[in-house]
C-alpha cells in the first residue's frame, strides 16, 4: 500500500511562485459541488492543476504567515490545529492529481508532475524550516512538557508528530545545511518520479508477439483468449500478445510449455530499469541513494535506514535487520528444498535441463497438481471479480456491519473505476469507495490504496483501492487467482482503516501511522479471503452458480504452506537489499548491480530466486518504503498473531470484532501503536504464528 495523498499533502505543505492562478471556472479552488464532496472529474482538465497548485500554495502561505504573526502566546489550537487545518486547496489538487499520475497517467501529466514536484519540495521546506513557526510549534511542545497544559492522548500525538517532522526536516540546522537540505529535497522530488517513469516506460515498450498457436501449448483456454485481446488493442490481430502486466506475465510463466517464451519474459521483467536505454535507472538509484544519504548524515544520523526508522516500530536497522536475517535462516533452507524437488520433476522429464529461475513457476505448478491435486485453472471460476468483491462487502459486513451501496452517478477518472457509499450499521455516512482494478497502460504495476480526501471531525474520507487485476476476455468475465483475490482483500484492509477511522484532527487520522504498522489492517485481511468458512460465502461458479465443493477448499486448506520457500525467500531478499543499501554510509565506489550481486551471494540466495524487486525497478523504495520494505514481514508478525483472536473466538466474533475496530482501525495515529495493539491482544505480539503460517517452524 502506498498513502500518496498524506504523503502529497504533507511533503506538499507548500512555496509560492510569483504567477497568479486563474480562479475562473476551476474546480479545484472551493469545495467540488457533487454529493458527498467527491472530486468533480467530469470538471476536471490538465490545466487546471497547475493553476490550482500555485493558489493552494498561495493560500497556505497566507495560512502560515497568519500563524507566525498571532500575537497571542503559541497554543495547541492556534498552531498545532491551525498548522494541521491549513493547505485546503493545495491537498484537494494533490490528492487527485498524485492518484492520476499513478492510475491514469500519460505524456503531458507525467512532464507536469516532474515541473509541480520540485515546486512542492520547495514548499514543503518553506514551512518546515520556517523558523519562526518552529519556534511557535517547540513552544507548545514545551508547554505540555512542562505540565503547563494538559492535551488529550490524540492531541499529544498530533503535537508530537508536527515537533518531530520539524526536527526531521532540518529545523534545527544551520543556515548553510538548510539551504542544502532544500536542494536535496528538490533533487530527490524530480529523480523519485523520474526513476518511476522509467519502470511504467520500460514496461509499456515490451511486448511478447507469439505468432504460431503450438507455441501458446499448455496455456489454459482463458489465457490464451486474454493474449489474444491483447494482441487485438495493439493491432496485432491474428497474433498473441503478452505484457509485463503481472496478470499477463504470471500465468505465462506457471503454464507455457514453451521455455524460450518463459525465459523471453522473465528476463525482460527482471532487467526493467537496467536495458542501457533511455530509461536505464541504474545511475538515477545512485544519485538517490547518494542525496538520502547526505540528508541523513546532515540531520546528524549515520545513513538514512536510521533517519527513517527513528519513528517506526522497530527503532532502528538493526531491529528490523534482526527480524530479516533471523527469517532468512529458515525461508533460505526451505526454498533450497523446493528447488530440489522441481529439479526431480525436470529429471524425469529427461531433457537434461537444470532448473532455472524463469522455469520456477512452471514446475511448481506441475507440482502442485502432482501433489496436492490442485490445478488453479479448476478453482479460476469459482473466483469472478464480482464474486470476491460481493464476498469482501459480506466479509465487513458481519465483522463491523459497514454496507457498500454501488452509486453509478459519482464522477471518476476513468470507465473502470466504480464507485460505493460506505454507511455504517445505524446509516451513518463512514465515506465513498472507489475501486479501480483493471490493467492499463497508463497505470503502474502493483496494488494500492489511498485517498482523495482525508477524515477529520465532520469530515468523512474518500478511499480508493487500485489493482491489475485479470482481464475478461472473451465471453469469460474477470476471473481471478487465489493471490489475486488476497490482494483484492489486502488492499480493501487499508481502505477499512481510511474508512472506520474516527479521530478529530487529519493529521493522525485513518492510515497516518508508523510505517511497520500500517499493513496491519491490509494483511489481517487476507485471512478472511481464503478462511473455508468465508470461501462457501462467495466462491461460486461463474457459469453454474454452484458454491466451490468442499474437495477444492481441502486442496485450497492442504497446498497453504506449498512454495512458501521462494514466496517468503524474494520477499526478505527484497527487503533485506532495500535495508541494507539504505545503511550505507558512504557511496564511493558504489555499482548498483555489484552491490546487489555481492549482497545476494553473501546471503547465499540460490540463482533460481531474484528479489521480488530489483534494484533497478524497485518502486516501493521511491514512493514511500525506502528503508521500509522491510515493513511487511514486521506487520506480518503482528497480523497472524492478531488473527489467532479471531481464531480463538471465531471468525465473525462481534466482541473480538469490535475490538479490533475501535482499538487499531478508528485510533489511526492517536496512540502508541504497540499500546493500541496490547490494548486489543492483551500481550505484545508473538513470532510463532508466523513461522506456522509461512510453514518456517
Amino acid at each position: 500500500m502506498k498513502n500518496l495523498i498524506f504523503a502529497a499533502a504533507m511533503s506538499c505543505m507548500v512555496c509560492a511562485c510569483g504567477q497568479q492562478a486563474a480562479d475562473t471556472g476551476n474546480p479545484f479552488l472551493s469545495e467540488f459541488e457533487t454529493p458527498y464532496g467527491t472530486p468533480d472529474f467530469d470538471r476536471i482538465k490538465v490545466e487546471h492543476y497547475e493553476p490550482a497548485f500555485l493558489k493552494g500554495i498561495e493560500q497556505q502561505n497566507g495560512e502560515i504567515k497568519a500563524i507566525v504573526e498571532n500575537p497571542e502566546e503559541p497554543s495547541f489550537e492556534n498552531t498545532i490545529v491551525a498548522l494541521d487545518n491549513s493547505g485546503e486547496i493545495l491537498a484537494r489538487v494533490s490528492g487527485v492529481f498524485f492518484a492520476l499520475t499513478e492510475a491514469d497517467t500519460n505524456d503531458e501529466m507525467m512532464a507536469l508532475e516532474a515541473k509541480i514536484a520540485p515546486m512542492l519540495s520547495e514548499h514543503s521546506d518553506n514551512i518546515f524550516l520556517n523558523q519562526e513557526l518552529y519556534k511557535r510549534v517547540a513552544a507548545v511542545h514545551a508547554q505540555e512538557e512542562a505540565g503547563k497544559i494538559q492535551l488529550t492522548t490524540e492531541q499529544h500525538y498530533l503535537l508530537d508528530k508536527y515537533y518531530k517532522e520539524f526536527i526531521r526536516s532540518g529545523a534545527g540546522l544551520d543556515a548553510q545545511k538548510q539551504e542544502r537540505l532544500r536542494e536535496i529535497n528538490k533533487q530527490l522530488s524530480t529523480l523519485t518520479i523520474e526513476f518511476g517513469n522509467h519502470v511504467l516506460a520500460d514496461n509499456n515498450d515490451y511486448l511478447l508477439v507469439v505468432d504460431k498457436k503450438e507455441d501458446l501449448a499448455g496455456l489454459p483456454d482463458a489465457v490464451i483468449a486474454g493474449a489474444a485481446q491483447e494482441a487485438k488493442a495493439h493491432g496485432k490481430d491474428g497474433k498473441w500478445v503478452f505484457t509485463l502486466q503481472e496478470s499477463s506475465r504470471t500465468p505465462l510463466l506457471q503454464y507455457a510449455q514453451n521455455r524460450e517464451l518463459r525465459k523471453n519474459i522473465y528476463q525482460a521483467y527482471t532487467s526493467l530499469g537496467n536495458r542501457g536505454n533511455a530509461n536505464d535507472n541504474k545511475e538515477v538509484l545512485k544519485k538517490v541513494l547518494a542525496l538520502r544519504l547526505e540528508k541523513a548524515q546532515l540531520m546528524g544520523f549515520n545513513n538514512f535506514a536510521e533517519y527513517q526508522l527513528a519513528d517506526n516500530m522497530a527503532k532502528n536497522p538493526k531491529n528490523a535487520l534482526d527480524l530479516l536475517y533471523g527469517l532468512w535462516e529458515y525461508s533460505i533452507k526451505n526454498a533450497k528444498a523446493e528447488a530440489a524437488e522441481l529439479q526431480k520433476i525436470m529429471d524425469r522429464e529427461g531433457k537434461g535441463e537444470k532448473l532455472e529461475a524463469w522455469d520456477w513457476w512452471y514446475y511448481a505448478e506441475k507440482l502442485r497438481q502432482e501433489k496436492y491435486d490442485l490445478n488453479e485453472d479448476a478453482i479460476k471460476p469459482y473466483f469472478s471479480q464480482e464474486d470476491v468483491h460481493n464476498g469482501l462487502c459480506t466479509v465487513v459486513n458481519k465483522l463491523y456491519g459497514i454496507t457498500l451501496t454501488p452509486c453509478d452517478s459519482i464522477s471518476v477518472y476513468n470507465k473502470d473505476v466504480k464507485t460505493y457509499i460506505v454507511k455504517d450499521a445505524d446509516d451513518s455516512l463512514l465515506g465513498v469507495f472507489y475501486s479501480d482494478y483493471m490493467p492499463r497502460a497508463s497505470k503502474r504495476s502493483g496494488a494500492w490504496m489511498s485517498n482523495f480526501r482525508e477524515q477529520q471531525e465532520g469530515v468523512r474520507p474518500l478511499i480508493y483501492n487500485v489493482a491489475s487485476f485479470t482481464k475478461p476476455a472473451g465471453d469469460l468475465p474477470s476471473l481471478l487467482t487465489i493471490d489475486e483475490a488476497r490482494t483484492m482483500y489486502h488492499e480493501f484492509g487499508h481502505a477499512l482503516h481510511g474508512l472506520l477511522t474516527q479521530c478529530k484532527y487529519k493529521g493522525v487520522s485513518g492510515t497516518s501511522v508508523a510505517q511497520d504498522f500500517v499493513e496491519l489492517p491490509s494483511q489481517i485481511m487476507e485471512h478472511w479471503a481464503v478462511s473455508p468458512e468465508v470461501l462457501k460465502m462467495y466462491a461460486k461458479h461463474y457459469q453454474t452458480r454452484e458454491a466451490i465443493p468442499d474437495s477444492l477448499i481441502a486442496k485450497i486448506e492442504n497446498q497453504a504452506l506449498f512454495n512458501q520457500g521462494f514466496m517468503t525467500t524474494e520477499l526478505l531478499a527484497a527487503a533485506i537489499l532495500d535495508m541494507e543499501m539504505h545503511c550505507l554510509t558512504t557511496m564511493e565506489g558504489f555499482d548498483v548491480l555489484q552491490f546487489e550481486k555481492q549482497l545476494m551471494d553473501k546471503l547465499g540466495l540460490i540463482p533460481q530466486v531474484a528479489p521480488r524487486y530489483r534494484s533497478t525497478y524497485f518502486n516501493h523504495i521511491m514512493g514511500g518504503y525506502a528503508a521500509g520494505y522491510y515493513s511487511y514481514i514486521w506487520a506480518e508478525r503482528l497480523d497472524t498473531d492478531a488473527f489467532e483472536a479471531f481464531k480463538e473466538h471465531g471468525l465473525f466474533d462481534q466482541a473480538t470484532a469490535t475490538s479490533f475496530r475501535k482499538n487499531i482501525l478508528e485510533k489511526g495515529g492517536s496512540d502508541d501503536p504497540m499500546k493500541l495493539y496490547v490494548t486489543f491482544r492483551g500481550a505484545e505480539p508473538s513470532l510463532d504464528a508466523l513461522l506456522k503460517t509461512r510453514g518456517l517452524k
